[in-house]
C-alpha cells in the first residue's frame, strides 16, 4: 500500500524549490547555463 505525502510537506517542498529557483535567477545562472550550452552545441557541429 502506498503512503500519501501530507499536504504540508508538499507545500514546503514546493516553496523551497521556488526559493532556490528565484535565488538562481537573481544570481544570473540562466545566462551562464545558456552560454555554456550554446558553446557546447557550437563545438559539436564544428563551428565553435
Amino acid at each position: 500500500m502506498k503512503k500519501e505525502v501530507p499536504l504540508k510537506v508538499t507545500v514546503i517542498m514546493l516553496a523551497a524549490a521556488a526559493a532556490v529557483c528565484a535565488i538562481g535567477v537573481l544570481l544570473g545562472e540562466p545566462q551562464t547555463v545558456f552560454a555554456k550550452a550554446a558553446s557546447i552545441c557550437l563545438e559539436c557541429i564544428g563551428i565553435g
